[in-house]
């Protein structure tokens, strides 16, 4: 039986993201398309690299039509609380891209975003979607909380290597991101001649993705992680380069660690040369590279992912796919482009 989507911000980088997908999904169809100033505008208005150009984007509501199995919401922070909750709460299996519902407590959730949880009893009701590491819990889940881009990279790199206690604090994230991270809101700051030649960080100390990385560190190992988080944009469109850095606490094994650690993982390639952004383009993969700085006797483990893709609408659809039993792989592809 085909399931029917609605896909809630169908106008933002993320939500072409999941319109392409989705549209390449044996097991799924788009049912509704959702989006706040462009509802109205044809689909070819917006995105007009996809097909199908003619479909229409409806407004953002809750009461969707009663025929929608899965909703992906691509929505600003504050913006997915509430859809989010009234629409599993009719039944549908909902996978929220944006923030609203990632920290697993309210004082957590406050202490990144700086203001109270809405709905802070329902926090414990979502599961945090990050398949590689918390896949066990994905099965069956009808409420589901994709992680950050920054928060996935780094966490894919380290969590293996706390867990077999390879490594200690403390931890060192600094991340390089493409434009379309921020968003496709008009501002002055990511304009062509704001960023074109330039690298900039931005929320030293502050990043909300902070706080994630660390409550999924925490999760790995039961214990507080510190982690020390810096955030650039870069002049180019998409891709995220992570390069974390922590104490070693053993010697020559951190390779094989991770390697035993994917081995099995679909969109996960531990590689012999650090990464690069371009080899990932357009597919669902994370590609990391570790390596051991004898001198200061601190591991250093580079990822690189789309923040289109593993970073949102892919790993979206990944989760979806384990929560309703269907292959991980289904409408996804582990394989980038080139030039």
């Amino acid at each position: 039986m085909t399931l029917k989507v609605a896909i809630l911000g169908a106008s933002g980088y993320a939500g072409g993201e999941l319109i392409r997908l989705v549209d390449d999904h044996p097991e799924m169809e788009i049912a509704y398309l959702g989006a706040h100033s462009r509802a109205g505008s044809r689909l070819a208005d917006v995105h007009p690299h996809l097909g199908g150009g003619a479909r229409r984007l409806e407004p953002i509501r809750s009461d969707l039509p009663d025929d929608v199995d899965i909703a992906f919401l691509a929505l600003p922070h504050g913006s997915s609380w509430e859809p989010a909750h009234l629409l599993a709460e009719a039944c549908v299996a909902v996978f929220d891209l944006g923030s609203d519902y990632r920290m697993d407590t309210p004082e957590r959730y406050e202490a990144a975003y700086g203001s109270p949880h809405p709905l802070p009893a329902e926090l414990a009701a979502w599961r945090y979607g990050l398949p590689e590491l918390f896949g066990d819990t994905l099965p069956g889940a009808r409420r589901v909380a994709v992680p950050g881009c920054y928060p996935t990279s780094a966490l894919l790199g380290l969590a293996p290597l706390l867990s077999a206690g390879l490594i200690s604090g403390p931890i060192v994230v600094d991340s390089m991101s493409g434009v379309t991270g921020a968003g496709r809101g008009l501002r002055a700051d990511l304009h062509y001649g704001a960023v074109d030649e330039s690298v900039r960080a931005y929320g030293v100390t502050t990043h909300r993705h902070r706080p994630e990385i660390e409550m999924g560190l925490e999760a790995v190992i039961g214990a507080p992680v510190p982690v020390q988080f810096t955030p650039h944009l870069i002049p180019m469109q998409r891709g995220i380069l992570s390069t974390c850095s922590a104490t070693l606490t053993r010697a020559g094994s951190i390779d094989p660690v991770l390697r035993d650690a994917y081995g099995k993982a679909a969109f996960v390639d531990v590689i012999d040369v650090p990464p690069q952004t371009r080899w990932v383009v357009g597919s669902n993969r994370a590609l990391i590279h570790a390596a051991e700085d004898d001198p200061t006797g601190r591991a250093i483990i580079t990822v690189a992912i789309d923040n289109l893709v593993k970073g949102a609408a892919g790993q979206a659809i990944q989760c979806a796919n384990i929560a309703l039993g269907l292959p991980e792989t289904a409408g996804l592809t582990a394989v980038g482009w080139l030039p």
